[in-house]
């Protein structure tokens, strides 16, 4: 009677045996899959801060030409006005028109 007692005690031990092994076997396969997840999310995030970055810099770059144009155009402007200011200190008719622009 022992001896059989002992056999289904040893067949319910490799029954949970195999259990544990098929649970090892998942949680392995869970956590290989977790960290292929935060690899994937760390390169994704690299990439996001570089495509960032790079918007940055190229929106700097492209806007060098514009603000250097935009300060040749405005002291043109200003000799310009300049000009027109001296001219008409001869001409009346010149200095209506700039006053009435608010130019003089």
């Amino acid at each position: 009677r022992f001896d059989l007692m002992n056999e289904r005690i040893e067949s319910m031990n490799e029954r949970f045996d195999s259990v544990n092994s098929r649970i090892d076997t998942g949680n392995e396969s869970i956590h290989s899959r977790i960290d292929s997840l935060f690899w994937m999310m760390g390169i994704i995030a690299a990439f996001m801060i570089f495509l960032l970055g790079y918007t940055i810099w190229d929106r700097r770059t492209a806007l060098k030409p514009v603000v250097h144009k935009a300060n040749y155009v405005e002291d043109k402007n200003k000799s310009l006005i300049n000009a027109l200011r001296e001219y008409a200190r001869n001409h009346p008719d010149l200095a209506e028109i700039l006053k009435s622009h608010g130019l003089l």
